[in-house]
């Protein structure tokens, strides 16, 4: 079974999920806790097709998360990156379906623009399960996995605007504006900032990526703008701002955050140069959404949205996070 808890119709705080009208509907929202591998009913054979974005340090560890549970299940689990491109992603999803897979579990390239991936999915009648990045428009019928990005932000901000004594000039590094974790992660920056009276002076995007956070920083660096606290929307990018300060000997200077608790990340805890992170929870995405593609393949009802909580990581309890 899939363990899940909190369980009840709920007023949903993410994007809403629609009707066949295109209007909001009320949603079941579950929380996800590790639990006994669900198998396909009667032995049944299945296929799984998973779509990524793209596989950085954080999706390669869903992927490998999603491959495991799905060995685990018996299910035959196919895993493709689309490189950052919708088309390919599109493209990927067609040859999915038309290879004959049960199930598709895809991580959305462009969370605004997931219409055709799931008019395509229900063409084909293959059950769809979004995870780690939440659509802008959720049909009724079409679960997600994932984890609350507004929460990540505000958990990471807070802890910096408290070792900062809330106060000094704030920098966001976001991932792809397009994407609703870069959009709820910086939200819940701002609104933390905003909260304490701390000033956001600097907001650009990285893409996710440690060289574009290196350069962003640099910029900053040489553009001579005071800055106390860099609230980072992941760890890659928070990584290349430690970089690019620790190469400008101002390291000491300036309190660094991200997102996701990655080995690199601890380290770079364990070094004190990142003063916090958030732990999302990658083994439990990828178990979840194997789980809840087999349950659909199985003609289980399953919730509108499995919640994967978020956890803040701190010198004083990163031990728990290390692999």
């Amino acid at each position: 079974m899939l363990a899940l808890s909190g369980c009840g119709m709920t007023s949903d705080p993410l994007p809403g999920t629609t009707g066949e009208d295109g209007q909001p509907v009320a949603v079941t929202t579950q929380d996800y806790a590790p639990a006994e591998v669900v198998k396909p009913k009667d032995g049944k054979k299945v296929k799984i097709g998973a779509s990524f974005p793209l596989l950085d340090q954080f999706l390669q560890n869903v992927a490998n998360s999603i491959k495991a549970r799905g060995e685990a299940a018996g299910a035959e689990v196919s895993v493709t990156s689309a490189e950052e491109k919708i088309e390919v992603q599109l493209n990927q999803i067609e040859n999915f379906i038309a290879s004959g897979v049960d199930a598709l579990i895809v991580l959305p390239q462009d969370t605004a623009t997931t219409a055709q991936i799931t008019q395509k999915a229900k063409a084909a009648n293959i059950p769809l399960v979004y995870v780690n990045r939440r659509p802008a428009d959720l049909p009724k019928g079409v679960p997600y996995v994932g984890s609350d990005s507004l929460v990540a932000g505000q958990l990471e901000m807070e802890q910096l605007a408290k070792l900062s004594n809330y106060q000094g000039n704030v920098a966001i590094l976001q991932g792809d504006p397009t994407q609703e974790a870069a959009q709820l992660r910086t939200k819940g920056c701002e609104e933390v900032a905003a909260k304490h009276n701390m000033k956001v002076v600097f907001n650009q995007t990285g893409l996710w990526a440690r060289d574009k956070g290196l350069a962003l920083a640099e910029n900053l660096i040489q553009s001579g703008q005071q800055v106390d606290v860099i609230c980072a929307n992941n760890d890659e990018m928070a990584l290349g701002a430690i970089n690019a300060f620790e190469n400008a000997g101002m390291l000491d200077k300036v309190l660094v955050g991200g997102v996701d608790a990655t080995g690199d990340a601890l380290t770079a805890m364990a070094a004190g140069k990142l003063e916090v992170t958030v732990f999302q929870d990658a083994k439990g995405q990828g178990q979840a959404g194997v789980d809840t593609a087999i349950r659909m393949i199985n003609g289980d009802e399953v919730p509108d949205v499995i919640n994967v909580p978020y956890q803040l990581v701190t010198p004083e309890n990163m031990s728990q996070f290390q692999q």
